[in-house]
């Protein structure tokens, strides 16, 4: 997976590490040599990816269960961190709340609380890497946005709209930091096997759904998001900025 990019000897910061679609990319990044600092606050989920570990650069895991809805414990645990590791050149905002019902159910409390983890933690992120980055010459930012940016799906307004805000930051960030070589990108998974895909009441009759939308007629993998963050986290990328790369099976043509 990782022949002919270089990112061994990078630190990977990756919220949502141990999650769906976590797993598979820390262990690409752990094998090619990279540090990869996951953030993670599900115990059964951490303990599957230090089980995945075992053996493919596990002593270069740093496993941190910060609550990301409390950005200054956060800000301060990451601070702390970096000064263990010697700094993020990698960032990667992942990590998301998802909560499904009605727009006019959604108090204005549950979009700020969405918007929290799923937006403003990620600028926290981003601020306590940013002075590596700087100093160094190199970063890379990759926000994970989603298919649900197509209109394809109701019920989801406050998941949609932190997905809308963190492709806004991606092309910000690209141009702001851009002097510095640090790259700003965006990718936006389709419709994944993960545990979001709960919440839907008919799995048979979703799966059909997606299925028909994509091109390529099968479900995606989680390396399908490996390859594609491996790729934007490299050397090799650093001509490519201020983008959202659509990994949908394409679903979604723009």
């Amino acid at each position: 997976m990782s022949k002919g990019l270089t990112v061994a000897g990078r630190t990977v910061l990756y919220t949502g590490a141990a999650g769906g679609l976590g797993i598979e990319t820390s262990l690409a990044f752990l094998e090619a040599g990279a540090t990869v600092v996951a953030v993670d606050n599900d115990p059964a989920k951490i303990a599957r990816l230090r089980e995945a570990a075992a053996g493919a650069g596990h002593e270069r895991l740093v496993v941190r269960s910060f609550d990301l809805s409390n950005l200054a414990g956060l800000k301060q645990g990451l601070q702390e961190t970096a000064a263990e590791t010697g700094g993020f050149d990698v960032v990667i905002n992942n990590a998301a709340i998802y909560p499904s019902k009605p727009f006019e159910d959604f108090t204005i409390e549950e979009f700020q609380a969405v918007q929290r983890v799923n937006v403003d933690a990620g600028i926290v992120c981003v601020q306590v890497a940013l002075p590596h980055m700087r100093q160094q010459g190199f970063g890379r930012i990759i926000n994970i946005a989603s298919v649900t940016l197509s209109g394809g799906w109701a019920l989801l307004a406050p998941y949609v709209q932190s997905k809308a805000a963190l492709v806004g930051l991606a092309r910000a960030w690209a141009r702001e930091f851009g002097p510095y070589g640090i790259t700003a990108n965006a990718i936006a998974p389709g419709a994944f096997p993960t545990d979001a895909e709960k919440i839907h009441p008919d799995p048979e009759g979703y799966n059909r759904f997606i299925l028909e939308r994509q091109a390529i007629k099968r479900r995606g993998h989680p390396r399908d998001i490996a390859h594609a963050l491996m790729f934007l986290a490299s050397e090799e990328a650093g001509f490519v900025t201020g983008q959202t790369l659509n990994v949908d099976g394409g679903w979604w043509m723009d």
